[in-house]
Order: C-alpha cells, then structure tokens, then sequence
C-alpha cells in the first residue's frame, strides 16, 4: 500500500523550478516548490505529513524569523527582503501555511526536506508580500535568503526541540490537571474505609482516599520529572550549520539569532557550548523519551487499578463505578465497559515502542550528525499528543465521575479477616493467626471472636478497630 498526500487541485497553470538535479514542474498556486515536491515523490510512506505537528511548524517559522532579523542586523539581508521574510514566518507560526507543509513526517536526509518545505513556503510567501510572483527567486531566494547562515543540521534539532519544550509545557499542564482530579477524588473518599490489597490478596485495611491520594502523587512525581525536561531542550546548536564549525555563518551571527528566537518564541534558549558535540549528540531526544515513558506505563499501571477497582460490577471487586460514557457491548445487553483507562493503557503500550524507536535511531547516529532525527521527531512529538490527549480524556471522562461503592466496602470491611492485623501488637502474631484462621473457617467476624475469647473489652476492641488506627490515620 502506498499513501500518496492529496495535492490541492491547481487554479493556475504549472511552474517550471530547477534545482541541481534538473528541472521539475510544481504547481502554480503551490507556496512550496521543487525540494518539496521531490520529497513528496521520494517519501510517500506514513500518510501524515510535517504540517500536522502544529508545534514543529511553529517552530520552523521562528528559526526562519530569527534568523532573518539576525541577518538584518548584521548587513547580510537588506531590510525589505528581511522584513517580509519576518511577515511570511509569523504567519508560518500562526499556523496559516500548515496544510502547505507536505513532506512526510518520515524522510531521508536528516530533515533537509522539511527544512527545505519551510524555506520554499516563506520564500513564495514573501515574494507575494513584496509583489512579485512565486517562484521567481531572482527576487528571494530560499536558500540564499530565507536559509541565510543556516544548515539543517542546526535548523532541524532545533525546531525539534522548541516543538518539544511546547508540547511538553501543554502535557505538564494536562498532567498537572489529572493528578488535581485525582487529589479531589481522594478528599472526597477520605473517610471511606477499605480492604487494602497485595498480591491481590487482601491485606490491610486503608481509606479509598489514600489509595487516589497515592495515584495523584505518583503522577505529579512524573511531572516534576517531565517539567525537569524543559531545562534540558533549551540547548540549541543555531549557529552551527553543517558540522558546528559555523561555516558560512559569519561572526556575531550564533549570539544574535539565538537572542532574537527566544524573543519570538517566548522560551528560553541557550547556545551550545560545543556545536560539534550539540550538531552530532541527540542524546537529549533520549532522556525525554525515557522520562515520558516512564509517565506513561506509570499512568497505566493507574489505569490497571480503575479496571481492577471497577469490575464486575456483581462478580468483581466493584468497590467503584466509572462513568458509563458508551454502550460496551453488540451482543450483552447492558454491559458497559472501561474504555478510558482501556484507551490509556494503548497510548502506553504506543509510546513504549516508540521509546525503542527513538533508542535505536539515537544510537544509529555517525560520527558529526544523525540522519535519524526525523522518525526520532516523529515518535517524540506524536507520543506527547497522545499522551496529553490520554490525560485529558481520562480526567474529563473518566476520573471526575467515579463514584465509591459505600455500601459494599462497608460490608466487606465488616466481613473483612484484614482488621486482625490491627490487633496483632495487642494480642500477639500467634494469637491474631489463630483468630484469622478461625474466622475463616466458621466464617465468623474477628470481632466476634475477639470478644468471646475475653480477649478484649468493646471499647479496647472498638479503639483498636476504629477506621482511623486501622488506616494509620491515628
């Protein structure tokens, strides 16, 4: 099967664009031009195209802004073409060219096609501006003008990484939220008291409160790990082109493109101490999917607990119920089933295998630069959409209208063998055993048996057996 991208029907006759391979016809109305539409040929392999990650295109709009104001600023552009360069890459940012950025997500050339995508865009779009029509690059050029002092090698890992650090701040947001449900949840069951459980064998007795406070603190630990990212993708090898020698980047250059991009961007970014290492390590594409990993097999793990938690809902555990949000079943009548967290644990399981994309592609690099930066871009950037919408979707559907089953846990609290280990340091590990033991067998309460053994009194036994010392909340 071959994904071929769907080409907007021309309005006006075909161009005829040159590059060092030859001529190619592109088409008319087309802001894109003829490295574009080679990729388009060479690279008809995922179906989804540079333009749907909003964020790599914004940030490919504010390299090409920053850098033509750096270049400006330094007598290498003169001011008109500077300046509609400028135009055409905030509208780039704003997201109006986006279905203009067709190459695959998935390319050779270490992102050449994508960086060539985005010069060819603004190029046209800053020839309209200055009246002329495109592709007469006589005018503006795409790469001797809007490419000015750049190389892929420099612009690519660093639109990579500002697309990161947004993302990543929306994820953090999400997650954020999630973890705040989680933490309503636990006040509101705080006083709901249950058998807690290892091994899924019962244990000791908690409060369903602290079994949610304990889900919102192991997410917001994933967060802090996540936010701790940002400070790790605010290193940028601008200025580096083809190797990190700075070849046909002239003096001043590196420091003044990389002040005018955290201007337009509004992140923090910092040049890299040392551009060979920065232009051929993408170690930092390794740590951030580490760590999202982490947040999301942890997040799944939760999810595990919501099913566990929720089944039956006559003949499993059944201590909560999850919103019913669609009919679970074409044959049974009735049946509802957890398609959230089900959702949840999917993302996972997709961000786990491209964790080992991204391992393999990190490691595949040679010598002075990775060609495999764009499936790494691919799998980062795609597992932070979908893990963000994941968080979202669970909080909005799922977490804020879970409600306990109170009267079941009370019953099996009653019921429950597990309130004998509160009463061990009264009456001794051999003892409470036997008692446990015994229950079991006559299927009578500890309680009971406490009290007909003499072995302590209703208030020492109501004391010891109050929900708060069973729960250690005393």
């Amino acid at each position: 099967m071959t994904y071929e991208p769907t080409l907007p029907a021309p309005s006006v006759l075909p161009r005829s664009e040159r590059d060092s391979l030859g001529e190619k016809e592109v088409p008319g109305d087309a802001y894109w031009g003829i490295s574009t539409m080679r990729a388009i040929d060479n690279f008809p392999v995922s179906g989804r195209t540079i333009g749907s990650f909003r964020s790599l295109v914004w940030a490919l709009g504010s390299i090409k802004y920053a850098a033509a104001r750096a270049n400006e600023t330094l007598g290498l552009l003169p001011p008109d073409k500077s300046e509609a360069i400028q135009k055409a890459s905030l509208e780039v940012m704003e997201g109006r060219f986006d279905p203009d950025f067709l190459v695959d997500r998935i390319q050779g050339g270490a992102g050449t096609s994508t960086n060539m995508n985005a010069n060819e865009v603004i190029a046209n779009r800053a020839l309209e501006i200055l009246g002329f029509s495109k592709g007469d690059y006589t005018q503006l050029h795409p790469i001797d003008h809007v490419n000015r002092s750049q190389s892929t090698n420099d612009v690519y890992p660093t639109a990579v990484k500002l697309a990161l650090q947004r993302d990543l701040i929306e994820l953090c947001s999400e997650h954020s939220k999630l973890s705040d449900a989680f933490d309503d949840k636990a006040e509101e069951f705080a006083g709901i008291v249950k058998v807690g459980r290892t091994q899924l064998q019962d244990a000791v007795p908690m409060t369903l409160g602290q079994e949610f406070g304990a889900f919102a603190d192991t997410l917001r630990e994933d967060r802090y790990r996540l936010q701790e990212m940002l400070t790790h993708l605010r290193e940028s090898n601008l200025g580096a082109t083809a190797i990190g020698t700075g070849i046909t980047a002239p003096p001043g250059y590196r420091e003044a493109v990389i002040a005018e991009l955290a201007d337009v961007t509004g992140l923090e970014v910092v040049s890299a101490t040392n551009l060979v290492e920065a232009t051929g390590d993408t170690g930092v594409f390794l740590l951030v999917s580490g760590v999202m990993k982490r947040a999301a097999v942890k997040l799944s793990k939760v999810c595990n607990d919501l099913r566990l938690l929720s089944s039956g809902p006559q003949s499993g555990f059944g201590e909560i119920s999850l919103p019913a949000v669609q009919a679970g079943s074409s044959i049974m009548p009735g049946k509802v089933n957890p398609v959230i967290p089900e959702m949840v644990n999917q993302v996972a399981f997709r961000i786990v295998g491209a964790d080992a994309t991204v391992t393999m592609a990190v490691e595949a690099g040679q010598l002075q630069l990775n060609a495999f930066e764009p499936v790494m871009a691919d799998a980062l950037l795609e597992s932070l959409a979908w893990l963000t919408a994941a968080c979202r979707q669970l909080r909005t559907h799922c977490v804020k209208g879970i409600a306990a089953n109170t009267p079941l846990l009370a019953q099996r609290m009653a019921e429950s063998i597990s309130v004998v280990t509160g009463l061990s340091p009264l009456l001794g590990y051999t003892t409470a055993a036997e008692l446990a033991k015994e229950a079991l067998i006559y299927n009578r309460s500890i309680a009971e048996l406490v009290l007909s053994r003499g072995l302590l009194n209703e208030q020492e036994l109501a004391e010891a057996l109050s929900p708060a010392v069973l729960a250690g909340l005393k």
